[in-house]
């Protein structure tokens, strides 16, 4: 159902627009998104959990949706802001309209936006609270609806997507040379496969699994997944982490990052307006070459806090912020960004045959 609505920001700003999908209203971090692509698998990532998502590319819906497209069993954004949607899905793949299976997802979305100039406030201003409702509220209450939005500082979410028991990944399992234990932050299904796919059996665990139920399945390899929130707030996966910190090597990626870094006693920080998006460049230190990341992150590491038993291994090109590191002391590393790239470029798989190499090197030692 189409009808005139409003997307209000929480110093004010209101832009006018035409809402698609679910009737209602939708509140939330207001974020952008600078992907050309891949808009199914965004929507789905649980790291968007709590935030309205403005796609910077002005079209948006034309490939439709599809059931392999999913890196969660549902959408996970609270909201979408778009220039343009589409209402014909024209790709062979496409099981549904885009407008149709966000109303059946009951996800609020706004259209006619000028996403340019939203990108720019945010971009300028920082991140801050919105709300997308019908254009009939009266102002003075939409604003103070959008003032009670909860900030991202200090709030826990990985609970809300992870897991609630352990399971066993299936898909594309096939002669297994070692075992993983990935913990489930908002682990997104492609980095599942990333694993099965260079030979690791893989058991998937809650966010608060016990340190002695992870070790019970006698893994090979720890993988600290993805997830949405402060990682300050998630005390119980630093204790875990810092736990496991010697027992079996150890990859973290985004949130499993930040955890990582925490537990070896650095800090992290939330930044302006994040990194989203399938086009940034990140340098690796090793060996210069300058790699094209997909990204979703509003926090990130201090460098300066990291512990002397660590080696930054990544710098993020457009910022200077820190985009991954390898401990000295443990066998550890981490990275800011997604290697799985669902959606985004493949220069960055490699590190999921680091982690191999990393666990024949300590299968041996």
């Amino acid at each position: 159902m189409k009808y005139s609505a409003v997307l209000v920001l929480q110093d004010g700003t209101v832009y006018r627009g035409t809402a698609f999908g679910c009737q209602g209203e939708a509140t939330g971090e207001l974020c952008f998104n600078t992907s050309m692509t891949g808009y199914q698998e965004i929507l789905t990532d649980p790291s968007y959990r709590g935030q309205i998502i403005a796609m910077t590319y002005p079209h948006i819906g034309n490939f439709g949706v599809n059931d392999d497209d999913m890196e969660s069993d549902r959408i996970q954004a609270a909201g979408l802001i778009v220039r343009e949607f589409s209402e014909a899905a024209s790709n062979h793949r496409a099981t549904a309209s885009f407008p149709a299976w966000l109303e059946s997802n009951g996800i609020v979305a706004i259209q006619g936006i000028d996403t340019r100039a939203l990108t720019k406030r945010l971009r300028s201003n920082g991140v801050m609270n919105g709300i997308i409702c019908p254009a009939n509220r009266p102002l003075d209450e939409v604003l103070d609806r959008v003032r009670e939005i909860p900030s991202m500082h200090g709030m826990d979410l990985a609970t809300e997507v992870s897991c609630t028991k352990s399971y066993a990944w299936t898909e594309n399992v096939a002669a297994p040379l070692y075992r993983v234990a990935a913990i489930d932050y908002g682990i997104k299904r492609n980095i599942l496969r990333m694993l099965t796919a260079h030979g690791c059996e893989v058991t998937v665990h809650p966010a608060r699994a016990s340190v002695e139920d992870i070790l019970a399945t006698d893994p090979d390899g720890i993988f600290l997944s993805n997830g949405p929130g402060d990682p300050q707030a998630v005390g119980y996966g630093i204790d875990t982490v810092r736990s496991l910190m010697g027992y079996r090597p150890i990859f973290g990626i985004c949130l499993g990052h930040q955890l990582l870094a925490l537990a070896l006693g650095a800090k992290t920080y939330k930044l302006p307006f994040g990194h989203r998006g399938s086009n940034h460049p990140v340098r690796n230190t090793e060996s210069g070459t300058v790699e094209i990341t997909s990204q979703n992150h509003g926090f990130a590491v201090d460098p300066d806090t990291l512990p002397t038993a660590c080696e930054v291994t990544h710098w993020n090109l457009n910022d200077g912020t820190l985009e991954g590191f390898r401990s000295t002391k443990h066998p550890a590393f981490s990275v800011q960004y997604h290697p799985e790239s669902a959606p985004g470029p493949h220069d960055s798989r490699y590190l999921f045959r680091d982690f191999i190499s990393l666990m024949e090197k300590h299968a041996t030692s």
